[in-house]
């Protein structure tokens, strides 16, 4: 309710009038309805208004006055009137029931008004009977959704043309691989799990396996469009750098035969699975760790065929600005790649392979020329301990040279070349006892079998003479002492190669190590993200399936930046365990009139959840309360 002043002139004269008057649904919309004419109010001050429209609302309804004074006749007598006119106008088709007289049985109170399109009344709530139904996960559902509206994700899909329903069903397919990642044939079930419908406003009880994949083949030809669109959405929104590229590779298998997939093939597995088809996928970061593009490789094509395609698609999709540099590592680091680069008017830092560490492995024993830098941890894993490095840049052919040591990495070199040791040694055992008795006699296969030994333990393998007499029919080995010495000395030693002249070494350095960045996030789209094992046997699903997950990684990456800027590191995995206590249900609230009042409304955040929606900027509340009137269960049940 509130006050409305009227003005009218009569004979001359004018008349100020003012009105209580409360707005009320009707089936052509708002209306405003008279409650009663208060007179003149000229005395009263204007700020006195608002709380004599309370002291007279709250009179009317029956509830007990925010605004606790002494007595007050004049508004009584207002009330008084106002309370006459409603009973003359209401005139029901039937007596209203009223409560018995007394103070009201025990377990009821006054309940609030009815929501907007009904009109206002008092009623009776029988807390004794106060229900809450249809819990669901609201949490990580709103921050998701939250952050997909941030990024401008649907805006971009419908620049596409996209229809939206489309959208809608991109949007919910990236959540649930942002959230709870499942299958196609799964993914239904979690939206009926979750307050997903309440909040994005889309029924999804409808919504089947068969057209979340005809959804899945409607972005298949959009991919690269998207994903340029959205880089440019966070270049601005995060005002994010593209000088520096960060470019690697890793491997996802399939389960099944994948005969509708000619990606699919066998090749080196970064996930130690020989034994399944994979493709290989190329992941370009930024320096601060958005992603810039990807692509999906056969699965058994070599990293150093890889680069040119992947220069040729981030010029197509995000533009390659020149004297930018590209940070490779050492699977990339042959000639024709780093030709490739240049070509394109790029600079190139890349790890060294192993030939050409043992050239420097004199000046990895000089003691002078060395500087001793920190590594601190990353900001994706702050409880990572630092480590000491050593550092030290050379000139040679045009090219610098940066030669590090680095404390952690020898403990870890050292233990897997001693793993990779052992198991030679027991291998080349059982060969020689097959030898010995005579279960392998032509000189050929015995041949054959050192061969693929020394290519299954091609590190270590060369520190031995491994030979075969066929006259003798002798098999034997020996330690090359010199060259295991060479590689003991080199534990825990790498050496990185760039075009760039103008930085030091310990920038150099520092700038390669931001590679992890890519590691790390293999580790979030296979982890957190489910990206593998990949169950889908055409190409386009496959490909569609991977382009999903690197959207959920958009994601990742843009709500773990913005709490690091707050200085929070947890990361997204920890955030979402925390946010799932934040729910969303269906309050059920008996009247004595025979009615129940049903509001549909998030629950309070807790402390945990304010604290993370204040550092991500969004909203505490998940949706707005939604009311609705239905007949009792008692009701229902005698009809």
């Amino acid at each position: 309710m509130y006050i409305r002043k009227t003005v009218s002139k009569q004979g001359g004269k004018t008349y100020t009038n003012y009105l209580l008057v409360e707005s009320v649904a009707t089936p052509k919309g708002p209306r405003q309805k008279t409650i009663c004419s208060l007179g003149d109010l000229g005395p009263r001050t204007r700020e006195e208004w608002l709380k004599l429209a309370c002291k007279m609302e709250d009179a009317l309804t029956g509830q007990m006055s925010l605004f606790q004074e002494e007595a007050d006749p004049e508004v009584d007598a207002m009330v008084e009137k106002a309370r006459e006119r409603r009973n003359r106008k209401q005139a029901p088709p039937q007596p209203p029931k009223l409560p018995p007289e007394g103070p009201p049985p025990e377990g009821t109170l006054p309940a609030a008004s009815p929501p907007a399109g009904c009109e206002k009344r008092v009623v009776e709530v029988d807390t004794d009977g106060v229900e809450m139904e249809r819990h669901r996960e609201a949490g990580p559902v709103h921050v998701g959704l939250q952050m997909c509206r941030r990024l401008g994700i649907e805006e971009i899909l419908e620049s596409m043309g996209l229809s939206g329903d489309t959208r809608q069903l991109t949007i919910a397919m990236i959540l649930n691989r942002f959230i709870c990642p499942s299958s196609e044939h799964a993914m239904s079930d979690w939206f009926e799990r979750t307050a997903l419908s309440d909040i994005l406003g889309f029924d999804f009880s409808k919504v089947n396996d068969d057209r979340l994949y005809r959804n899945m083949d409607c972005l298949y030809p959009l991919r690269s469009k998207i994903e340029s669109a959205l880089a440019e959405r966070e270049n601005t929104l995060f005002n994010l750098e593209n000088t520096i590229l960060l470019y690697d590779l890793t491997s996802t298998y399939f389960e099944g035969l994948m005969l509708g997939n000619p990606q699919a093939k066998r090749g080196y597995s970064r996930d130690k699975r020989p034994d399944c088809k994979q493709v290989v996928i190329g992941l370009v970061l930024g320096s601060e760790g958005f992603p810039k593009a990807h692509e999906v490789f056969d699965g058994n094509l070599q990293d150093r065929k890889t680069v040119g395609e992947i220069l040729d698609i981030l010029k197509a999709r995000v533009g390659l600005k020149e004297g930018s540099t590209v940070v490779m590592d050492r699977g990339m680091a042959f000639d024709e790649n780093l030709d490739e680069v240049n070509a394109r008017h790029l600079h190139y830092i890349v790890a060294g392979r192993q030939t050409e560490r043992n050239q420097w492995l004199a000046e990895f024993e000089e003691e002078d020329g060395w500087k001793e830098i920190f590594r601190t941890p990353s900001p994706t894993n702050p409880a990572q301990e630092k480590s000491r490095v050593f550092v030290k840049a050379a000139e040679k052919d045009g090219h610098t040279y940066v030669l590090c040591l680095s404390e952690g990495r020898k403990q870890k070199d050292r233990a897997i070349r001693e793993k990779q040791e052992g198991r030679l040694l027991e291998d080349l055992k059982k060969l020689q006892k097959r030898v010995e008795k005579g279960n392998i006699k032509k000189p050929s296969v015995i041949h054959q079998s050192i061969g693929r030994l020394k290519e299954r333990y091609s590190r270590v393998a060369r520190y031995y003479a491994i030979e075969y007499d066929s006259k003798q029919g002798r098999f034997s080995w020996t330690v090359k002492a010199d060259a295991r010495a060479k590689a003991e000395e080199l534990d825990g030693g790498y050496i990185l190669k760039t075009d760039r002249q103008d930085l030091s070494g310990e920038e150099l350095w520092r700038i390669y190590i931001m590679l992890t960045r890519v590691e790390s996030a293999f580790r979030d789209m296979k982890s957190p993200l489910c990206e593998r094992p990949i169950f889908h046997q055409l190409k386009r699903r496959a490909q569609t399936h991977i382009f999903l997950c690197v959207l959920a990684y958009h994601l990742l990456v843009s709500v773990e930046h913005i709490l690091r800027e707050q200085g929070d590191h947890r990361s997204w995995e920890t955030i979402r365990e925390v946010l799932r206590t934040h729910q969303v249900a269906t309050i059920i609230l008996p009247t004595t009139s025979g009615e129940e009042l049903h509001i549909r409304k998030g629950g309070r955040a807790e402390p945990q959840h304010k604290d993370i929606y204040r550092k991500l900027r969004i909203p505490e509340k998940p949706m707005k309360p939604v009311r609705t009137w239905h007949p009792a269960k008692g009701a229902m049940d005698s009809d």
